[in-house]
């Protein structure tokens, strides 16, 4: 007889808040793809352009973890047209030693929001100044909030500009994000004006054209991108790839491939096999960081299964601790 745990959305934004605990899983994750012999095949996707839709499938062995999960992650981007997420999909969490489930998922994406954020805030912590305070935020999703709020678990921010196509939902975060984190927020209509001055740029976006362009970025300022996970996506102008004293890639496999990478070398302004430095050898110290305050850096994530085997086993652990969910038996 074998026993899996059930658990909600619900139950998992209960139990699995975006805190420090999950900061640091995500960034042990990241340590262990640069120090330990991770199985972390190729992500799997399949497209679905007639709906701006595509599913993408990640997972990740990491020797010494007792489960790995399988993550299926739905976006389609037309969904709020119709009044539904743009983003859903679950985890399973299988056992490491005999591959049995031990618990279903059903966050409808919340788990991948938090480890993403998390990754966010893991960046931020080795590549951006110490002092940094004032955020510049593309885009304003749901990824938009939770990259704002964990920035501001690793950094001093007092304050954040938040740039949108959508000025509207642009006014909607900002006036979330003052009551949550009691900071200054300021809606930014104009990109340049909204990287000016700004010690850390997130952008959270699906674009396909850059959001701002290369000679705006100035030294000392750091850059995360993470809306670049398919090879059409691109929200950073290539010739900053090439500009910054420092890149950085969550996984340089991926990034040569679809991330903010892709489109530098797409763009012949670095060659295919010219080599950079990924997150976890920087936090592994592996590799230095940061090691001026004038250095321009950037970290392009794409995502990683390493990071949804490390909250889907966080998960678990939390809802054990909590008596949370439901067991089926078979």
């Amino acid at each position: 007889m074998s026993r899996m745990t059930i658990l909600t959305e619900a139950e998992l934004r209960r139990i699995v808040p975006l805190d420090l605990e999950a900061v640091a899983c995500v960034e042990n994750a990241f340590r262990a793809l640069a120090t330990e012999k991770v199985a972390m095949p190729p992500i799997l996707r399949l497209d679905i352009p007639e709906h701006r839709g595509e599913v993408d499938v990640k997972t990740a062995y990491v020797p010494g973890v007792d489960g790995f999960a399988i993550k299926i992650s739905p976006g389609f981007f037309d969904n709020p047209k119709i009044g539904l997420p743009s983003v859903n999909g679950m985890m399973v969490l299988l056992s490491a030693k005999t591959g049995l489930v031990e618990a279903l998922l059903l966050d409808n994406g919340y788990l991948t929001d938090v480890r993403t954020a998390a990754a966010g805030a893991v960046a931020a912590k080795y590549l951006s100044r110490r002092d940094s305070s004032v955020a510049a935020i593309f885009g304003a999703g749901v990824q938009a909030g939770l990259q704002l709020k964990a920035l501001a678990l690793v950094r001093p921010i007092e304050e954040a500009r938040i740039w949108a196509r959508d000025a509207a939902k642009a006014e909607t975060l900002a006036r979330s994000v003052r009551e949550d984190l009691g900071i200054v927020v300021h809606v930014q209509t104009d990109p340049e004006k909204a990287i000016a001055g700004a010690d850390v740029i997130v952008t959270t976006t699906p674009s396909e054209t850059p959001l701002f362009k290369a000679e705006w970025v100035s030294p000392g300022q750091h850059v995360t991108a993470m809306g670049s996970d398919a090879e059409h996506k691109n929200e950073l102008d290539p010739a900053l790839v090439k500009r910054a004293q420092l890149y950085v890639a969550d996984s340089l496999r991926q990034t040569r491939l679809l991330g903010e990478l892709h489109h530098a070398i797409k763009a012949r302004l670095v060659r295919p096999d010219d080599e950079f430095p990924e997150l976890g050898q920087i936090v592994a110290e592996l590799i230095p960081g940061r090691v001026t305050p004038t250095s321009i850096s950037v970290c392009d994530l794409t995502g990683t299964g390493v990071q949804d085997t490390a909250i889907a086993t966080l998960a678990r652990d939390r809802a054990a601790t909590a008596r949370a969910g439901t067991i089926f038996e078979s």
